[in-house]
Parts: structure tokens; C-alpha cells; sequence
């Protein structure tokens, strides 16, 4: 590890499964030093994770980091989006949290959009639709099936700003990640009385929502984390508003993200409000806007996926004309928060690796659809889409992409971007920039290009059909106990 030319900063990326922290030289961007350790999920009736044991992650990955992390002057936590942590009066999460891909909150879902003016009035208030991944829809669910639960409720946290809260002592989080759940409104840039009213959560258990800039506070956690009396804590974010900040993105840039979840978004100075629900309105971490499609299954349904067939995630083949829809989890782009996986046009000569390559193309159908209504009108839709997430530098995901999109794609040589993004939020709070502005100093966007090949209408068009036609399949409602 060579020595740091600048001031240390610490970036933190709580995910799904697991968090991880880098260590980052402001003034290079350098990563000295990092750390990852896992975390849970159940896999019954819902999604779920016990929030201490992200604390207990971050406390691993800090530790992985050695001295670094105690001469870091400033961190930042990025963390997964729209999951409902509640606490107790003494801090302690009164249950489980309820993660973003938990979609048994549905049938609140399609209440609150119905009680509440509709989709179009929705989407003017709040920017977005709320679906089952939001978490007014998951405080909605619990009101109705644990109300002891919410009785016991002190305090009403999304994952980063339980973690932050942990550092601080103090009950805080960001534009970014409050316009995620759904009771933030993004005209007025303040928590939607009417809509806390109606879902009847005090807007008194709610945290502060920090400014862009603005210091969260100081570290005060100091006997189970390495860092020194006075270490800075940044607003912190959403996970996509981070990797934006990571990737240092000027507005029309498209991004696909592929990950546990798939996403594309693109900065935008414009505040969106799609009243088709696909597109999420959310404000970004820096006084714009984040416009988002989201699916819930990306790499992680893909890789079960290759798994149940025996293949490695690679052993892809072309030249069939099966179609796999991959909705192992529901979706949400489309919403089809019951729907299931489909396979269509199974043949005898259907080869493992067909079968394989199908869910790829039903993976990435799914995130393209939506790319159009995330960038504006005047966005260059010749550019290269970035490609991040854990499946960005697979090459059957990069060539599925280039197929399907018929674009180049560019993929950054910088890893970990949302714990990147952390860290340019937490350095501008020392040096006074912009975070997009350090992550653009840093160079973290930089990576090969790979050029663009002739669009696959031909499986799109099957693609299209097929869900047209299960469609109705879909909608129908599971019974479930």
C-alpha cells in the first residue's frame, strides 16, 4: 500500500448481502485499503434481514481495513434502498427489517394508489408510483398483519440511516433515499403529511432529512469502530443515488446497473413524474434527480437459474427460440409482483445453454424496456450505456446487453461504485465540492468501450409477445397463509 498524497475517507456499500468499506484517498481517489464481510437474508414468506447484523458487517469490513480506517477523516454509508427498519424506544430494531424486494405489501400497494387520487396524482406528489418495494407500502402491510409491532415502533429508519444513526446518535438520512419510500414529497422536498396521515405513521418517528453538503455528524460509536474522535459523517444515500455519485454522472448519461436487482437510470435536472409507475422519480444526492426503472431479478435469478440447469453463469448457447421470463422473485418492471418464472417454446433440441442464454435475454428485456422513459427527450441515445454492478464484467451479460440494446457499452475499471460514491460524498464534505465533481477528478468512469452490434428485434419481438400473453396469468394472486 503506497502512501496517501491526501486526507483518508471512509465509503460504505450495505447492500443486500453483504457491506462492504473502502478506505479512499481524496485527494486520487485512491482505495488503500477494504473490507467486506455478509449478511443474511430469509428466504420464507418475505424478505428479511435483522439490521444489527449489517452493524455488525460494517464493524467487520472496518476492521479488515486496518490503521487506514482509524486516520480516515470523514464516511459516508451508501446503502440498499426502501427497506423498513423499525426500533424500539432504546434503539433495537422491534423486528426484522422489511427488504426492498419483499413484495407482500402489494394489495397496500394498489390501496394506497387507489385511496390517494391514483397513479397520475401519485406520481405528481411523490415522483413515483409506489409498488410493493416501497416502504410506505411495507409500513401499510405491517400496520395490518403486526400491529403490536407498530405499536412497539419508536423510530422508523431506512437501512443507511440505521447505520448512520449507529455512528451518530443522531436520526438522519438523505433526499436521495427519502424519496424511496414513497411518504417524501419530491415538489415540495418535505415528508407528504397526507400520506403519513393515511398510512398513520407519526412523521415524529421519522429522521431528518440532511441537505446535500451538510455534515450528518460526528462519530460517537467510537469502542466498536476504528475511527478517531471527531471523524465527519456525511447524509449518506441510497444505493443508486450513490453509485451515480461513484460514477460521477452528468445528466442524460445512461446507466444499467446489473446486480441482486437490475436498474437503469440517468441524472436528470428535471423533476420526473411518470404516472405509468415505471419510472421511479427519485431525487438524487446532490440537489437533481435520479429518474430509475428497478426489476427485482437480475444476476442473482440468472445465476439460480444456471444452477438449477448445472452450468456455470458463462456456458451460454445462441440459436434457440425459447423464451424465459425470470420473475423468480415477482416484478417490478414489469409489475407483476405474483407473476413467477415462465419458460416458452421448449423443444427436444433445446440445449442447456439455450435455456440459459434465455433467462439472460428475459433478464436484460426487462431493464431495456424501461430505458427510454427513464432519459429525456433531448438524451443522445447513440452514447454508450455505462454498465456497473456485479454482472458488469460478465461477458455474457455485456454481449446480451449489446444485442439486445443494439448500443456500445462502456465498462468502468472502477469496482465498487456505490462505496465509491460514499466516499466522494464524505470527501466533499473536507475539500467543499460537489461529490460528482470528485468522483469525475478521481477518473472512476473510465473503461473500455465495447463497440455496438445490430439490434436483436427478432427476440425482442418474442420476448413482447410471450409476456403479452401470460400477462393475465400473471396477475392472478397466489394463495398464501
Amino acid at each position: 500500500m503506497s502512501a496517501a498524497e491526501g486526507p483518508l475517507v471512509v465509503g460504505v456499500d450495505s447492500s443486500t448481502q453483504s457491506t462492504k468499506a473502502l478506505v479512499v484517498d481524496a485527494s486520487t481517489g485512491q482505495v488503500v485499503a477494504s473490507g467486506q464481510a455478509p449478511h443474511t437474508v430469509s428466504t420464507g414468506a418475505g424478505r428479511e434481514s435483522d439490521p444489527r447484523q449489517w452493524w455488525d458487517a460494517l464493524c467487520e469490513a472496518l476492521r479488515q481495513c486496518g490503521d487506514a480506517a482509524h486516520e480516515a477523516a470523514a464516511v459516508s454509508i451508501g446503502g440498499q434502498q426502501h427497506g423498513l427498519v423499525t426500533l424500539d424506544a432504546h434503539g433495537e430494531p422491534v423486528r426484522p427489517a422489511l427488504l426492498w424486494n419483499d413484495v407482500r405489501s402489494a394489495p397496500q400497494a394498489r390501496r394506497l394508489v387507489e385511496e390517494l387520487g391514483g397513479p397520475k396524482a401519485w406520481a405528481e406528489r411523490t415522483g413515483s408510483v409506489p409498488a410493493a418495494s416501497f416502504t410506505a407500502t411495507k409500513w401499510a402491510w405491517l400496520a395490518e398483519h403486526e400491529p403490536d409491532a407498530v405499536r412497539a415502533t419508536a423510530a422508523v429508519r431506512l437501512p443507511h440511516d440505521y447505520l448512520t444513526e449507529r455512528l451518530t446518535g443522531q436520526g438522519t438520512t438523505d433526499r436521495g433515499d427519502a424519496s424511496g419510500t414513497g411518504w417524501w414529497a419530491s415538489g415540495s422536498e418535505a415528508y407528504d403529511e397526507e400520506v403519513l396521515a393515511h398510512i398513520g405513521l407519526d412523521p415524529a418517528l421519522l429522521p431528518r432529512v440532511v441537505r446535500p453538503g451538510e455534515v450528518a455528524g460526528t462519530v460517537h460509536a467510537r469502542g466498536e469502530l476504528p475511527f478517531s474522535r471527531g471523524t465527519l459523517v456525511a447524509a449518506g444515500t441510497g444505493d443508486n443515488a450513490a453509485a451515480a455519485l461513484g460514477l460521477g454522472l452528468r445528466p442524460g448519461t445512461p446507466v444499467v446497473s446489473l446486480g441482486t436487482s437490475g436498474t437503469v437510470y440517468a441524472v436528470s435536472t428535471h423533476r420526473p413524474a411518470d404516472p405509468t409507475g415505471t419510472v421511479a422519480g427519485f431525487a438524487d444526492a446532490h440537489g437533481g434527480w435520479l429518474p430509475l426503472a428497478c426489476t427485482l431479478n437480475c444476476t442473482l435469478a440468472v445465476d439460480r437459474f444456471a444452477a438449477l440447469l448445472g452450468l456455470d453463469r458463462e456456458a451460454v448457447e445462441a440459436g434457440s427460440s425459447v423464451t424465459f421470463l425470470p420473475y423468480l422473485d415477482g416484478e417490478r418492471t414489469p409489475n407483476l409482483p405474483h407473476a413467477s418464472g415462465l419458460l416458452h417454446g421448449l423443444r427436444h433440441d433445446t440445449t442447456g445453454g439455450q435455456l440459459l442464454q434465455a433467462a439472460y435475454d428475459g433478464a436484460v428485456y426487462s431493464l431495456l424496456g424501461a430505458l427510454d422513459l427513464v432519459l429525456d427527450t433531448d438524451a443522445d441515445r447513440s452514447a454508450p450505456l455505462l454498465l456497473i454492478g456485479g454482472g458488469a464484467r460478465g461477458k455474457a451479460w455485456q454481449r446480451t446487453v449489446r444485442r439486445l440494446s443494439g448500443r456500445p457499452v462502456q465498462v468502468p475499471e472502477a469496482r465498487e461504485l456505490v462505496a465509491l460514491g460514499a466516499a466522494a460524498q464524505a470527501a466533499g464534505l473536507l475539500t467543499g465540492e460537489d461529490p460528482a465533481s470528485v468522483a469525475r477528478r478521481w477518473g472512476t468512469a473510465r473503461g473500455p468501450v465495447l463497440d455496438a452490434v445490430e439490434r436483436d428485434e427478432e427476440t425482442l419481438a418474442r420476448i413482447t409477445g410471450v409476456l403479452s400473453d401470460a400477462a393475465p396469468l400473471f396477475e392472478r394472486e397466489p394463495d398464501r397463509n
